[in-house]
């Protein structure tokens, strides 16, 4: 990480000498978590490259991942106008809340209405509670009662269905189908229990290999 002349030193702290840190997923831009830093967690954040926290109920410090695995390595850390709140951003190693869940963010208070604007996660999210919440009559749901069998046979047949559209040269039709593909690919992602980030992590990996052969080339 490139570190600029801003250090832990140069923080606002609260008087419990403790500092608001969200923690955003890298890729994403999902609101993971909010949890709370003094002067030596943010050091040893700093210096290990994943986060380490304070816990106001233990009183003591924390190592997010140390038990269960799940650490965040970080790739930035900024801090607002008023230098009183962190965000860093990490790449997880897997589900950032205790529960289980993706980020800590899943309680609902106000439902977001259908003119919001669509995202992979949205829809993963809804896939995701689809299967754990069967609901009657839904698509999704008919998919998951079948079982993988149906849902690979659905890939298949929407893959013919994107080639058949693309050589057609049919272009709405060519974004039609390919929507249709994702939809079941993601229905197969949750099936097998496979998340958007194991994906991205798969092509994170190849964007970097990527990156290393043309700056090789260029030698």
């Amino acid at each position: 990480m490139n570190q600029t002349n801003l250090t832990p030193d140069s923080l606002k702290y609260g008087q419990d000498g403790l500092i608001p840190a969200v923690i955003v997923d890298f890729y994403s831009k999902q609101v993971l978590m909010l949890a709370y830093m003094n002067q030596e967690s943010l050091k040893i954040t700093m210096e290990e490259g994943t986060t380490c926290f304070y816990s106001r109920s233990r009183s003591c410090l924390w190592r997010k991942g140390e038990t269960s695995g799940n650490r965040q390595h970080v790739i930035s850390i900024r801090t607002d106008c008023d230098l009183d709140t962190l965000l860093i951003e990490v790449i997880k190693d897997g589900p950032a809340c205790h529960t289980g869940a993706e980020s800590c963010f899943f309680n609902t208070v106000l439902e977001p209405d259908a003119s919001c604007e669509f995202s992979y996660e949205g829809l993963y999210a809804m896939l995701a509670d689809r299967k754990k919440n069967p609901k009657e009559g839904s698509y999704t749901t008919y998919l998951y009662q079948k079982g993988l069998d149906k849902i690979l046979k659905k890939v298949g047949e929407e893959c013919t269905e994107v080639i058949i559209g693309a050589k057609a040269e049919d272009r709405d039709e060519t974004i039609y189908e390919i929507a249709d593909l994702l939809y079941h690919l993601m229905v197969l992602m949750v099936e097998t229990g496979i998340s958007l980030d194991d994906v991205r992590g798969e092509l994170a990996k190849r964007h970097v290999i990527d990156h290393k052969v043309k700056q090789e080339r260029m030698q």
